[in-house]
Formats: C-alpha cells, sequence, structure tokens
C-alpha cells in the first residue's frame, strides 16, 4: 500500500499541474491543512533536478502567501475560525503559551518554530491573533520557511537518486518516521 501511494506521488510530481499541487499544499499547510508540502516536493526535484530552486521558491512563496491568510484569520476572525482550527488540532491549550513566546521572543520565535514539527498554522493564527507586526510576521515566515525549503532542495539536488533509492527501499519506515514527526510535533504543542 505504501510502495503505491509513493508510486502515486511520484506520478503526480510528474503531472503538469504539479506546481499547482505544490502550491495548494504549501499555502493550506500554512492556514489550515496538517499536510506538509515537502512530501510532494521531494518528488518533484528528484523527477527533475534542474527545477529543484523553482520548487522551493514556489512553496516558500505559496507557504507565505498561505501564512498571510493564517495572520489574517488570527487577527479577524480568531473566534469564528482560528478557535475551531486550533481545536480541531487540539492545540487551544498552548495558545496562551503561544502568545508568551510570541510577545517575548517575536521573530525568533516564528523563525524557529517553522523548522520544528509544530504546526506553522499555529504560529500563523497566533501572529495575528496577538497582533505581533505584520511586516516582521512576514519577513520571518518567509525567511524560515525560504530557509526549510531551499536546504532540502539544495540536499535534493546533490543526493537525489541515493535518497530515492532510501525511500524506494524503506517507504514504511520512512511513512512511519514522517508520520511521528508529525504526531510528535502535535504532542510537543498540547503537551509541553
Amino acid at each position: 500500500m505504501l510502495k503505491k501511494s509513493y508510486t502515486w506521488i511520484l506520478e503526480k510530481a510528474g503531472h503538469p499541474y504539479a506546481k499547482w499541487y505544490l502550491a495548494g499544499i504549501s499555502f493550506a499547510e500554512s492556514s489550515v491543512s496538517p499536510f506538509p508540502p515537502d512530501p510532494l516536493m521531494v518528488p518533484m526535484i528528484i523527477r527533475d533536478k534542474s527545477k529543484a530552486w523553482s520548487v522551493a521558491f514556489n512553496a516558500t512563496v505559496s507557504s507565505a502567501l498561505g501564512g498571510i491568510l493564517g495572520y489574517a484569520i488570527g487577527l479577524f476572525l480568531f473566534e469564528k475560525l482560528g478557535v475551531p482550527i486550533l481545536n480541531a488540532y487540539s492545540l487551544q491549550d498552548k495558545f496562551t503559551t503561544f502568545q508568551e513566546t510570541f510577545h517575548r521572543w517575536g521573530f525568533l520565535a516564528i523563525m524557529i518554530k517553522a523548522f520544528t514539527p509544530i504546526p506553522f498554522k499555529l504560529v500563523t493564527i497566533t501572529c495575528g491573533a496577538v497582533k505581533f507586526n505584520f511586516w516582521l510576521f512576514l519577513l520571518a515566515s518567509t525567511l524560515s520557511r525560504g530557509l526549510r525549503f531551499y536546504i532540502l532542495a539544495a540536499a535534493l539536488k546533490r543526493w537525489g537518486i541515493r535518497i530515492n533509492t532510501l525511500m524506494e527501499e524503506h517507504i514504511g519506515l520512512i511513512t512511519l518516521m514522517f508520520i511521528g514527526l508529525l504526531v510528535g510535533g502535535f504532542f510537543l504543542v498540547k503537551y509541553i
């Protein structure tokens, strides 16, 4: 089953609309969705290494635009949309903690949290809710997400064939590790 899923993702990575799928996933992950763009970025870059930088750029810009939506949800629609989104991911309890973190650490907190398995939508919605400076938020989120996606692109550009072979041979383990990181991120937010 996992091998079929991986093959399906590889096929979609070669689809003429793959860049739009990636843009949609990157955008949604920054505001409402739990699914990160990385699983689609990997095969897109492995399939054509010459597109590594354009794939990273696409993910960065889309993620930053999605972050603006998350910020707007926190700023203007926190009670109507922000709270239900946070509740859907069991993140409401940590909202106060993150508010304090953003007041204390601001720009640096956004930069660090964009690299962790903590759901980025929590960062974007919280920044809007606490009325964190929009331009600093946009700069920090664009820099941090861009750094993350460009590091991934550089690694895949350099070691793509080896990474692809490892993924094909160990897809089950990699999937479990990915799920573990995703669940771990939610666990960290909820209980720590």
